[in-house]
């Protein structure tokens, strides 16, 4: 019995797999790097690309060399430190991009951090970045992938193929309100249009789209009803390009208002002739009498179409 061995359960020999497979992928990503950390950070912020030895060796008198990678025309350098000497201090080869934008943590390199802050970024910035340690034994490559997210802001003079600046127009009257339309013509890029009035609220509008030799032409319609600033707002999310119009429509309530006053007191007028004909061709013919002086008989008749009316709206209210 002393020589009998218990062979290992499936699942044990599953569980020292599983063992073997973590060793061999700790000691992959001690040599190569732990993948590819993302940093988001806004256009023209700072952004900070971290890059540290988990053995927070000292780096004062170390190699470590900072590179954008995926460039059509190869690798660009972007920060190289080499015991003390850098483009900062009067090394060359540093890449055009990134001259006096690129900065290290000197009072961090006794803890093994060999982080670079890439200021004011731009959207060339956005890529991978490489942190390569090529003298360490087994030697070091840690990948970090920056996003620069895009401000919207008016991209005219900087970007081609960017909106030009909307077209408004006022249309006319009708029932819904007062109609206007904003227009965009020959956009390389389709964009994204609304109208909003001036708390930012978006209005309900109707929307046009063609597309002529490879641009488009945009219209945008919508109707309001009360005296604002109203913006017609021109996105092209893409790129990052932003750009809009305003106009102003002033006392459009009131000109309703005084337009439904008049309706009505033009109506009451118009009312008051029509009953006045009728009821003096009822007493001309006889068919009614009314007593009152035969001088005053149409101001009669206008009494009593005045009191009639007042009647039927007291009871109407």
């Amino acid at each position: 019995m002393s020589g009998f061995k218990l062979l290992p359960t499936p699942l044990e020999s599953l569980v020292v797999f599983v063992c073997m497979l973590m060793s061999v992928g700790n000691l992959l990503s001690h040599q190569h790097g732990s993948g590819v950390n993302k940093v988001f950070v806004k256009e023209h912020d700072d952004a900070v690309l971290p890059c540290s030895l988990s053995t927070r060796e000292n780096l004062g008198g170390m190699l470590f060399d900072w590179r954008k990678n995926g460039q059509k025309d190869g690798q660009k350098e972007v920060f190289l430190y080499d015991a003390g000497n850098h483009y900062n201090n009067g090394r060359q080869g540093q890449d055009k991009q990134f001259k006096g934008r690129v900065s290290h943590f000197q009072g961090q390199l006794m803890n093994g951090n060999a982080s670079i802050k890439i200021q004011n970024a731009k959207m060339a910035d956005s890529g991978i970045y490489s942190c390569d340690f090529p003298k360490l034994q087994p030697s070091q490559t840690f990948s970090i992938e920056l996003v620069v997210e895009l401000t919207l802001k008016d991209r005219s003079g900087e970007i081609p193929g960017t909106c030009p600046e909307p077209y408004i127009k006022t249309l006319n009257d009708t029932k819904d309100g007062l109609l206007l339309q904003c227009e965009v013509r020959g956009a390389s890029l389709e964009p994204k249009i609304r109208w909003q009035d001036s708390a930012g609220n978006i209005l309900p509008s109707e929307e046009k789209v063609s597309e002529r030799g490879g641009l488009y032409y945009v219209t945008l319609k919508t109707a309001v009803t009360k005296t604002d600033h109203y913006r017609c707002v021109v996105t092209q999310e893409d790129i990052g390009h932003q750009i809009d119009a305003e106009t102003f429509v002033p006392f459009y309530e009131k000109l309703c208002e005084d337009r439904s006053v008049g309706w009505l007191f033009g109506g009451i007028v118009i009312g008051a002739a029509v009953v006045a004909v009728v009821l003096a061709l009822l007493v001309a013919t006889k068919c009614i009498t009314v007593t009152c002086d035969p001088g005053k008989l149409m101001l009669c008749i206008v009494s009593i179409y005045i009191n009639t009316l007042f009647r039927y709206y007291r009871n109407i209210v």
